[in-house]
């Protein structure tokens, strides 16, 4: 399936996997309105995609805050046309025992990884509806199926995501909106800098490789849906 010339909305696409996801859809000619709450690394993105095919917007968001987010894909839609394509990305980690986080802290990985994908997913569905189809990617987590120690507030709301895309993909695929869960195990980017997680970061995924995926099932032919996708390192030893 040909891409070029769709628009994609991709959330935290300033680092990591929406970062690769972002230049991978550039590269085949998908214009791009990539949102983050860091200006500078999405100056660097700008850099980064300068001589790719397809057109870039960046926007400096937070996807808690509702007025920002709806903002910037109004002006999204004013400048690349109809958004097709969702990647909602953004996330963010907190790791310490349950007894030990702070409410404050909890409160914080639950509005981003779940009011962030919920309000990225109410400001877009329904134009995806009203144009008769699209493509929508919530980009999850292995420890949304599987807990482990010092993840409550993570793996909870990762548990959480996949809840809302499977109840979403029931929803809207009568309207040919296909809903696609991405579970990604552990992946060598920022998200490990500073936290007690140490895995071997030379044979984990990286963030090209969750990339692939999601463009592969974008090529695939629209009558078929891959509703949850897991991918984890081959031998992460």
């Amino acid at each position: 399936m040909d891409l070029s010339g769709k628009t994609a909305l991709v959330t935290g696409a300033s680092s990591g996997i929406g970062k690769a996801v972002t230049l991978a859809l550039l590269r085949e000619g998908v214009n791009v309105a990539a949102c983050a709450r860091s200006q500078y690394r999405l100056d660097e993105l700008r850099e980064a995609s300068a001589d790719l095919a397809g057109k870039l917007v960046i926007g400096s968001v937070d996807v808690r805050e509702e007025d920002q987010l709806h903002a910037f894909i109004e002006k999204a839609r004013m400048l690349l046309g109809h958004i097709g394509i969702v990647i909602a990305n953004a996330g963010f980690g907190i790791f310490r025992p349950l007894a030990d986080m702070k409410i404050e802290e909890f409160d914080r990985v639950m509005a981003t990884n779940v009011r962030g994908v919920w309000l990225t997913l109410r400001e877009t569905v329904p134009s995806l509806i009203e144009q008769g189809g699209g493509d929508v990617f919530i980009i999850s987590s292995l420890a949304g199926k599987n807990g482990f120690a010092g993840g409550t507030a993570y793996s909870a709301s990762k548990f959480a995501v996949r809840g809302m895309a499977q109840s979403l993909m029931h929803e809207v695929r009568e309207h040919d909106v296909r809903v696609v869960a991405v579970f990604p195990g552990s992946t060598d980017t920022r998200f490990f800098d500073g936290t007690p997680l140490s895995p071997n970061r030379d044979k984990i995924l990286t963030s090209e490789d969750v990339s692939d995926v999601i463009l592969h099932s974008l090529h695939t032919h629209r009558r078929a849906l891959t509703s949850e996708i897991d991918i984890r390192p081959a031998n992460p030893k």
